[in-house]
């Protein structure tokens, strides 16, 4: 009698933990997406997939990042670390390392290697760089390691960095084809993923082509299909559709699947099948699974954001969305996931466009401003001093300035007002004027938060709005202006109530609203602002 007590009492236990927790907790990165296409494109999208999330899940219309430089790499890790670059140390997709005296990449990690079919610099990565815990890290100490961690891009570092430190595996695509991992998660990859890649999924959608979803005319809320602001996709004659990608394919590799909508549909085709080999979900132990959708930024980066290229891949996004949702309820249960979308960063509109209607501004390649410095540089001190012009900042040689015999301070403020004497500079920070911060500055608020003393450079250049550091065609991002900052941040299933909020909110209170959500310590970063919105259950 005393035994079935016993087995009784354990089986409410686990009922009771179900409860407290979701199965499975999905977290979706569109990368380059603008809140706003949610509502230009909103009347040609589906009733199941974006429409869903809104009309059923809760909507922060007024969502942004809080730090500059606004890159994918800083982006992932301070959704999931709920801090900013100042703090967790991803300062950047890449960045120059004073300790290397040379640029180093956000994820890379020498000590480790490719598994799987890829190249050995695709695989040496790891998230080593990352400084502080995420929210998928809280979850795997929270249950005691039981709890899966999984995560999953075409990007490297849209799988590593939130899939955080201690994640069971991240994979990331290859020019292979393949999705593949590093030796830091394991010695081989799992059966099911080595099958799923000999499967060469991705080849129907590259000998299929790319067309237009619907009729042309649908496309109104876009640019004409060929305009001056486009870039080609792999060196194509035009910008137009129908696109032959098996061309493009015979002349490079199956990296072309990054650059068409048809890279998402492989992501979630490969998300689906994680969730079934891995059973995630299948446990009354939470698994959480983070899916960072690339695509969109290729896109939007060569073609831009007015490009019916760009329509057609959030139209088809959509789709997928709402077929992955359909899944979930399936396989996972609709009561039993909880889900969230939001973006890396957002873009700018390109500027040519812009200038085209009267609004005076324009592109000015970082290239050209690095050159400029070092022209300025050789004129004013007889030698170049600048090491380095990345990500908005100056970087310079400190030693030869020293031996120079010259003051830093003084070297550091005639670069400072060779800068603002520059068309697109608005203001130039120093070192100093960071660190002696006292958040009077809005826009030096940004740049603080993603400020790390000691992989930062000297200055830090902050342009005027509406001024793009890039090509002619396509577009970019990476200021704090609200063009590339406001991002969609959306909520769904496991007691989400239904409704919207137009406060303005900080896309690094994900993360500890996560994890009073799931009970579990917030990541050791956060300054624990949260979105109360989201924890008032239904």
């Amino acid at each position: 009698m005393k035994k079935l007590f016993l087995m009784l009492s354990f089986v409410v236990i686990m009922n009771v933990q179900a409860q407290e927790r979701p199965k499975l907790v999905v977290g979706i990165v569109v990368d380059q997406m603008k809140m706003e296409y949610l509502y230009r494109f909103s009347d040609d999208f589906s009733a199941n997939g974006f429409k869903r999330l809104m009309n059923k899940g809760y909507v922060f219309h007024n969502a942004h990042f809080n730090y500059m430089p606004t890159y994918t790499a800083p982006g992932h890790a301070s959704i999931y670390t709920g801090t900013t670059p100042s703090v967790n140390g991803i300062v950047g997709n890449e960045w120059f390392s004073r300790k290397l005296g040379k640029s180093m990449y956000c994820t890379d990690d020498a000590s480790v290697k490719t598994i799987g079919e890829g190249s050995e610099k695709e695989g040496a990565m790891s998230p080593k760089n990352l400084l502080s815990t995420t929210i998928t890290d809280e979850l795997r100490l929270g249950t005691n390691f039981n709890g899966k961690v999984i995560g999953m891009s075409l990007k490297d570092r849209g799988a590593i960095l939130p899939a955080g430190h201690f994640a069971n595996w991240a994979f990331w695509f290859s020019s292979t084809g393949a999705f593949i991992s590093s030796t830091f998660y394991g010695e081989k990859l799992p059966d099911w993923v080595t099958q799923f890649n000999n499967e060469k999924n991705y080849l129907p959608y590259i000998n299929n082509g790319w067309s237009l979803l619907k009729p042309a005319a649908d496309y109104n809320e876009s640019l004409p299909d060929d305009n001056p602001y486009e870039g080609k996709l792999y060196n194509c004659e035009k910008p137009v559709f129908p696109y032959n990608l098996k061309e493009m394919y015979d002349k490079n590799d199956a990296g072309v699947m990054r650059s068409t909508p048809f890279g998402n549909n492989l992501l979630a085709d490969f998300a689906k099948k994680a969730i079934e080999k891995e059973a995630l979900g299948k446990d009354n132990v939470t698994d959480f699974l983070t899916v960072s959708f690339s695509s969109t930024d290729y896109v939007g980066h060569i073609l831009g954001p007015r490009s019916m290229e760009l329509q057609d891949t959030y139209l088809r996004l959509d789709l997928t969305i709402a077929d992955f949702l359909d899944y979930l309820d399936k396989t996972v249960g609709k009561d039993n996931y909880l889900l969230f979308l939001t973006a890396d960063h957002a873009c700018a509109e390109n500027a040519a466009h812009l200038k085209d209607h009267k609004y005076d501004v324009k592109n000015i390649p970082s290239k050209d401003i690095f050159k400029s410095l070092k022209e300025f540089s050789t004129t004013a001190f007889g030698v170049n001093l600048v090491v380095e012009y990345s990500n908005f900042n100056v970087y310079l040689n400190k030693e030869l300035i020293k031996t120079k015999g010259l003051e830093l301070v003084k070297v550091k403020q005639d670069f400072k007002a060779f800068l603002m004497s520059q068309e697109q500079v608005k203001k130039v920070y120093t070192e100093e004027d960071i660190l002696a911060s006292t958040g009077n500055d809005f826009y030096l608020n940004f740049i603080a938060n993603g400020y790390d003393v000691t992989q930062n450079g000297d200055l830090v250049v902050l342009d005027k709005p509406g001024y793009i550091e890039y090509g002619a065609t396509g577009t970019s991002h990476g200021t704090p202006y609200a063009y590339d900052t406001h991002a969609p941040l959306l909520f769904y299933g496991w007691k989400i109530k239904p409704g919207e909020s137009f406060d303005k909110k900080e896309i690094t209170q994900i993360a500890p609203t996560l994890a009073l959500k799931l009970k579990i310590e917030m990541p050791n970063g956060t300054e624990s602002k949260v979105l109360e919105e989201v924890l008032q259950e239904k």
